[in-house]
């Protein structure tokens, strides 16, 4: 990893720039899927988990959003309300 932090973008190549730039939207869920899906004992959570509902609100605001704020913020709102609210 700090191979590449040392390497001047102007030595890379066009096909290694092209690559490299999907590195962050494979990493990203990578990182988001077992905070979501997984419990802290390593085994799937059940469907009517808040945690997924937080997660579909968050993609559908995404998706016709744009906006990474907008979001995040729903996300965490639509999870605290069903936590606080609904589940309790």
């Amino acid at each position: 990893m700090t191979m590449i932090a040392l390497v001047d973008r102007e030595m890379l190549g066009d096909k290694i720039k092209a690559v490299l730039e999907y590195v962050p939207s494979a990493v990203f869920p990578a990182i988001i899927f077992p905070a979501i899906f997984i419990n802290d004992y390593g085994a799937f959570i059940e469907m009517n988990d808040p945690k997924i509902f937080g997660a579909i609100v968050a993609i559908i605001v995404g998706y016709f959003s744009k906006n990474i704020i907008a979001t995040i913020l729903s996300g965490l709102i639509s999870y605290w309300f069903l936590i606080f609210v609904v589940f309790s």
